[in-house]
């Protein structure tokens, strides 16, 4: 995509990408999903009238009307980590390291599945880029590929870059080619033919819009798929039982990563029977989403016993911020130096019970000191400005790589204000990320500075 230089979305920035990035996002006031887009895409294309009065009612700020822009440079170096984190958690020195002090379900053999929807958060800031986390049970994949169907080119320069339905339909094709990888990797000997989309109460869900277009994308592909409380699974005669339909394969959403409760327990019965595949899975989750990781990742000392290879030590130590775990003889230390750390439960999700050191008041400290908690180095988060030139609101974001198996298949945005993500922000929620080749981000500096001169100087 080259910029247009009479377009109103001009806004490259100087020599470097990272400034010129900072200068797009504070500066494009371009719309890419106009009023009424969402609900065409659904009721149209997807024939999903249910899941926009479901969005509208119950998350009207799911979706932003604001693109967000990263340089390819950006894309792959957030690539480049994912890739780095992949090949250290392929290890045997690692996953003996991590497995062995794990709960004994994540030390049980999953049978081939590697977890489908990882997703790799980071925070892009100037030239500073942060892996903040992993989550093996990601959400809001499908509600991009929604958004992506609705989207439209504002102007010219957006053409070549924006997402349509075309990119839609090959992200849907990838979401059930993973699944179907899954049960290929798990050596099943028929076909796949039933999935349950399992998490807790879920049709009280935030998300819960997100279940039905799975469900609809699975059936459009010939699977049957239901959407179940993990409750309403039984374990008998050897198979796990929806109601008369045996199932398959649980696509798992709860955020009971170790299987523990007793809503659980049939699925954790026929995990550890391998009579489904379950997925992502305990394994998985203990492996990568398991906070205290972050801490071995950024630990170069232990990387070197693990025998992690120069090169890859250098990109996990440069892109993930300083991580570790929270101890009691460190309190003081940890105290002093709060204003500089975010703190984060261990096995926390979704940012609950997550502070800001700033923030942090001595009762919740000492909340945190008994806990299981770890301290991350902050990385400030990307901001982009929306609304307009003489109304404009500044929006915190975060990027999301959905990934599979290593690979990124999709990147989205979330835009927020607030300490984290909440999808509860006017203008904020999931946004399309626009990744634009570096050379041509610094091709329209000298139009910009021309822009800014004439609008600070109109009669020059």
């Amino acid at each position: 995509m080259k910029i247009d230089t009479s377009s109103n979305c001009t806004v490259c920035g100087p020599q470097q990408t990272e400034q010129a990035v900072e200068l797009l996002n504070s500066n494009c006031f371009c719309v890419s999903l106009e009023s009424g887009a969402l609900k065409q895409a659904l009721n149209l294309e997807l024939d999903a009238p249910e899941v926009f009065a479901l969005i509208e009612e119950r998350c009207p700020y799911l979706f932003s009307a604001r693109p967000v822009f990263v340089s390819t440079s950006q894309t792959e170096k957030m690539a480049q980590v994912i890739r780095a984190i992949e090949s250290v958690v392929a290890l045997p020195s690692y996953r003996k390291q991590i497995l062995s002090n794990a709960a004994a379900i994540a030390q049980h053999d999953p049978g081939g599945a590697k977890g489908v929807f990882f997703g790799y958060d980071f925070h892009l800031h100037e030239d500073n880029l942060g892996l903040i986390e992993i989550n093996t049970n990601a959400g809001g994949a499908m509600l991009n590929a929604v958004l992506a169907r609705a989207q439209h080119a504002c102007c010219a320069a957006m053409t070549d870059i924006v997402w349509n339905s075309d990119s839609a339909s090959a992200f849907e094709k990838s979401i059930v080619d993973m699944f179907l990888e899954e049960w290929h990797l798990s050596g099943r000997d028929h076909p796949l033919r039933t999935i349950a989309i399992v998490d807790e109460a879920p049709q009280q869900q935030y998300l819960y819009p997100e279940f039905l277009l799975f469900q609809q994308l699975f059936e459009r592909h010939g699977l049957q798929a239901m959407i179940a409380d993990p409750s309403e699974l039984r374990w008998k005669d050897g198979n796990l039982w929806h109601h008369d339909v045996v199932i398959d394969l649980v696509y798992n959403r709860l955020t009971d990563f170790l299987l523990e409760t007793p809503a659980s327990e049939a699925i954790r019965s026929a995990y550890l029977a391998h009579a489904v595949v379950l997925t992502p899975h305990p394994q998985a989750h203990a492996l990568y989403a398991d906070k205290r990781n972050l801490a071995l990742l950024t630990d170069q000392f232990q990387l070197q016993a693990l025998g992690v290879p120069l090169e890859t030590q250098e990109i996990l130590l440069s892109n993930i911020p300083h991580t570790e775990v929270v101890k009691v003889d460190q309190a003081e230390r940890l105290w002093k130096n709060r204003r500089q750390l975010f703190f984060k439960p261990a096995a926390g999700y979704g940012g609950r019970a997550a502070y800001r050191g700033d923030k942090l008041t001595k009762r919740v400290w000492v909340d945190i000191l008994a806990g299981d908690y770890i301290a991350q180095a902050i990385v400030p988060p990307g901001e982009r400005v929306i609304g307009n030139a003489e109304n404009s609101v500044l929006l915190k974001f975060d990027i999301r790589n959905y990934s599979y198996d290593g690979v990124v298949l999709w990147t989205a945005a979330r835009m927020y204000q607030g300490q984290t993500t909440n999808f509860r922000t006017p203008g904020g929620g999931f946004a399309p990320v626009y990744s634009i080749p570096d050379e041509d981000l610094t091709a329209g500096m000298d139009a910009l500075k021309l822009a800014n001169d004439l609008q600070n100087h109109p009669g020059d």
